[in-house]
């Protein structure tokens, strides 16, 4: 399985749940002739710490590649980068404990920049420091070359369009394509 754990952006608000980038993922799985399912895990308005008391229900399955985006709604509501970083890490923690052979990538996130230039550093430093002490793989901001584009996002100015969506599913792709193929390999006992 390659699971998505995620806010309204992974759930696709705005957009038929078809269009969000985790089913454009599926049929790029599909496509490649790679056996792993796409789960959409996200839900809009979510906070880190939310992600965090509703992983433990997702982990009855094998997840050969865990997508980590979480943390954009604790940016916009100004909460604390300590206590992000500590629900993210403690996602991190749990999806080890419970296969460590487990892929992990962490979607980095932003802050808008309204909450201040430290604050703004501060959360933009949770993800590039999580993903080199857990070691996990690290991908680009989400929302690279849509965020802030009229064209490709929604009224709000947030939520990517479907058109948006088929972005982020390239620049998701890009990283999680390579790893699907090696996580859908038979495991060696």
């Amino acid at each position: 399985m390659l699971l998505f754990l995620g806010t309204s952006l992974t759930a696709g608000l705005g957009v038929d749940p078809d269009s969000a980038f985790p089913a454009l993922t599926q049929r790029l799985l599909d496509s490649a002739g790679i056996p792993l399912r796409a789960v959409n895990a996200g839900v809009s308005g979510e906070t880190s710490a939310g992600a965090l008391r509703r992983f433990p229900t997702l982990l009855g399955d094998t997840i050969g590649v865990l997508v980590v985006e979480t943390g954009a709604n604790d940016g916009l509501r100004g909460l604390s980068p300590d206590s992000t970083r500590a629900n993210i890490d403690a996602i991190i923690a749990l999806a080890r404990r419970h296969d460590p052979a487990t892929t992990i990538v962490l979607a980095q996130m932003e802050a808008p920049p309204n909450m201040g230039p430290r604050f703004t550093a501060d959360f933009r430093g949770i993800f590039p420091d999580l993903a080199r002490r857990r070691r996990v793989v690290l991908m680009p901001f989400l929302l690279e070359g849509i965020g802030g584009v009229d064209s490709l996002n929604q009224d709000d100015g947030i939520h990517p369009t479907e058109a948006g969506h088929r972005l982020v599913a390239a620049n998701v792709w890009r990283i999680v394509g390579p790893l699907a193929v090696a996580a859908a390999r038979p495991r060696t006992p």
